[in-house]
This record gives structure tokens, C-alpha cells and sequence, in this order.
């Protein structure tokens, strides 16, 4: 993306120097990173990150829009809905393919977005453990919205926190030390002090959650949520008893379990923007196209890329039968835009936004990025493979 700095770096780059880098890298939380951390970051340049800030934005526009809640009614699926919604989700995360288009040109493409957390604590201590191995220009960094180390923790921890003392808000989980993104459990604690606690854990006396703090019985305040109800349904019977999150209870929550569903795949078919992916709801498809391998087939209440069909036939379709719970997306043609030792890699970029209450609009913040050398993002498409895995994408400032 920047040739100067991918030259440098590759030029320079040993496998010696990326082992010690891992070895820091897992020495504060040892076993704690489950997933596979690339051996390179991402090189941005200014007219690249604005183009993906620039369809966020547009997309934001939507968000904002008092149409919004109610043409996102129906994302969220029945039994799941939680009481005391906030008016807007606390954090957004906007992905996006680094593509070729028509005029063989790179831009960005979105993939998906959410309105649910993902690894705002370790996007600071991974570039951190990076900086230190591999040195960088001072004008490239992992921070949008002008922020830098200092103002993003600050913020970070003001938006998780609200109002309350650190023991009084938690960082809700299933299992949260089994989970593969665990590590942003442990940096999260580091930087705000929000214990990670099993949805198990949970006690609950009427309208009010306890839990236990170094065995000291103290009230949930403030919940930082990090519950998938698919997740939590798959795992119900090895769970045993827990709380039933979807009652009046009376917490408050960042961000609130409905915009998980609100801003999803289900928000796509609203957008129109050129870097945005022509999508429809599947119900509402008047004809099937006739060249079905430029489209993938997504359904709407999944995650973590289960039951996406890429190699999509009109048989596929047909066997669909709740059509209203997926959606059809034109598919892009991700850039092998990275050269590595080998054959070059693919990659993803994950813009992070933040928004505190007393904001009109969200803001980004960080990001981090994907890479691969399969024929999607992902572990299971990668495995075997190097200068791959999950990394950050450095942006010229």
C-alpha cells in the first residue's frame, strides 16, 4: 500500500525478529493469544484511510437517521430483545476488504459492520509490543480521529466506566477465559480495570446482579457487554443456570445487547454508497441474477463467518427456506496487495468507532486488520500458511 515502507520492512524483516517480537508479545499473559498474530502490519496512506472513513461516515448518516429504529425492528430475532435500550451503540466496528474494481484500481469495499466491542484493548498493546520489534515513521500510527495513545485510553476508559467506580462494571462473557479473544479481556482490564466475568458468575436478588470481586458480593452497575446470544445458545446446556440477560434488570449497558443486530449484515441493504456492496434481503429479490458467482450468500443472525456460502448456485437459494433472514451481497475481489517472502496476502481492515453518550455522532478511533492467503478471512481458510493472521493497519498521519 506505501511501497517505500512494505520494502523496508520486508527488506528487513527475519524470522529471529518476528519470534522475539511473539515472545514479547505473550510474555505479560501467557497462552492468551489464541489466534495468529501476522508478521506485518498494514501501511495506509492518507487518501486510502480517507476513502474508508469517508463510506463510514456515509454510513453513519444512516445510523443517525430517526428512521433508523424502526426499519432495524425486525433484526432482532424474537425471545432476544433486551429491555432499557440506549439511544445508540457505544462502539461500531466498519470492515473492509482492500479491493480491486473495474479499473483495476484499489479501494475499499465494505464487508460487514457491528454494533458490538471488538479488541479496543489489545489494538493498543499489540501496536505497542510491535513498535518496540520493528521500527516505524513517527507520522504512522493505529489511531483515527486524532487521537493518539494517551487520548484514546482516556476516552476508552471514560466510555466503558460511565459514571462508575471499576468494580461496579463488568465485561460480560460466556467463559471469558476460554474465549479465542481473550487477551482483550486481560488488556481491557489493565487499562480501565473491568473484570471479566462468566454470564454463569452472575447473581442475581429482583431487578439487580451481584458478582463476586475478590469474594467480596458487589453490585453490576454498568455492563460491558460481550455476549453473543448465538454463542450463548450453543452453549446452554454445558452452561447450566445463568442469569437470563433479556429481563428488565436493572443495569445499565455499553453498548446495549440490541445493537448487535441493529447495525449488522441486516443494515446493509439500506446503503448506497460506491464503496458499499450492492445487497438485498433475500425476500425481497424481484430476480435472481444470472451470474451468481459475483454474489455471496449470507445469513443475517450468524457470526464469525458460519453458514456464509461464497460459490453461491440458484439450488442454494432455493433450499433457503426463511429467505427474509438472509441476504444477498455482491461479491469483491479482495487485492493481493501485501508482498510477503512468498506468494502476496490479502487484507481486511476494521474501523473502530467509539461514542459517548453526550455525542450527536460516533467517532473512529483505531483499527486492526486481517490478512490472508485463502479464499476468505479466517482461520479456516489460512491454516498452514505464513504472514497471515490478525495485525493492525498503520495510517499515514
Amino acid at each position: 500500500m506505501v511501497p517505500s515502507l512494505r520494502n523496508a520492512f520486508n527488506s528487513s524483516f527475519s524470522t529471529e525478529k518476528y519470534e522475539a517480537f511473539l515472545h514479547d508479545l505473550n510474555s505479560a499473559y501467557p497462552d492468551a493469544i489464541e489466534f495468529r498474530v501476522a508478521e506485518t502490519p498494514v501501511f495506509i496512506d492518507k487518501a486510502f484511510r480517507d476513502k474508508m472513513i469517508e463510506a463510514c461516515e456515509s454510513i453513519v448518516d444512516v445510523i443517525t437517521d430517526e428512521d433508523f429504529h424502526s426499519l432495524t425492528q425486525r433484526s432482532i430475532p424474537p425471545g432476544e430483545t433486551v429491555p432499557n435500550e440506549n439511544a445508540h451503540s457505544h462502539m461500531i466496528a466498519f470492515d473492509f476488504g482492500i479491493c480491486l474494481n473495474s479499473a483495476n484500481e484499489l479501494e475499499p469495499q465494505l464487508i460487514e459492520m457491528q454494533g458490538f466491542p471488538t479488541l479496543y484493548g489489545f489494538q493498543v498493546f499489540y501496536p505497542d509490543h510491535l513498535h518496540k520489534h520493528f521500527p516505524f515513521p513517527d507520522n504512522y500510527n493505529q489511531f483515527l480521529g486524532g487521537y493518539d495513545r494517551e487520548s484514546y485510553l482516556a476516552d476508552l476508559k471514560e466510555l466503558l466506566l460511565g459514571t462508575y467506580d471499576p468494580e461496579e462494571v463488568i465485561l460480560l462473557e460466556i467463559l471469558p477465559h476460554e474465549q479465542k479473544t481473550r487477551i482483550d479481556f486481560y488488556c481491557t482490564e489493565q487499562y480501565t480495570g473491568i473484570k471479566p466475568v462468566c454470564i454463569t458468575e452472575l447473581e442475581q436478588e429482583g431487578k439487580k446482579l451481584y458478582y463476586q470481586k475478590d469474594g467480596v458480593r458487589t453490585q453490576v452497575k454498568r455492563i460491558y457487554n460481550r455476549v453473543i446470544f448465538d454463542d450463548l445458545k450453543a452453549q446452554k446446556d454445558k452452561l447450566g443456570n445463568f442469569v437470563d440477560i433479556t429481563q428488565d434488570l436493572d443495569v445499565e449497558w455499553v453498548p446495549h445487547p440490541n445493537w448487535f443486530y441493529r447495525i449488522s449484515k441486516f443494515t446493509l441493504p439500506f446503503i448506497r454508497h460506491p464503496y458499499v456492496p450492492s445487497t438485498w434481503f433475500l425476500n425481497e429479490l424481484k430476480q435472481v441474477p444470472a451470474d451468481l458467482e459475483n454474489y455471496v450468500l449470507k445469513p443475517l443472525f450468524s457470526f464469525a463467518g458460519q453458514g456464509v456460502v461464497i460459490d453461491v448456485t440458484t439450488a442454494d437459494i432455493e433450499l433457503i427456506k426463511d429467505p427474509e433472514n438472509w441476504i444477498l451481497q455482491k461479491k469483491v475481489n479482495y487485492a493481493e496487495v501485501i508482498p510477503t517472502p512468498n506468494v502476496p496476502a490479502k487484507a481486511e481492515i476494521r474501523i473502530m468507532y467509539i461514542w459517548k453518550d453526550e455525542w450527536e455522532r460516533p467517532r473512529p478511533a483505531t483499527n486492526l486488520a486481517r490478512l490472508s492467503k485463502g479464499k476468505m478471512i479466517g482461520v479456516r481458510y489460512n491454516k498452514d500458511k505464513d504472514w497471515v493472521g490478525g495485525s493492525v493497519a498503520l495510517f499515514e498521519q
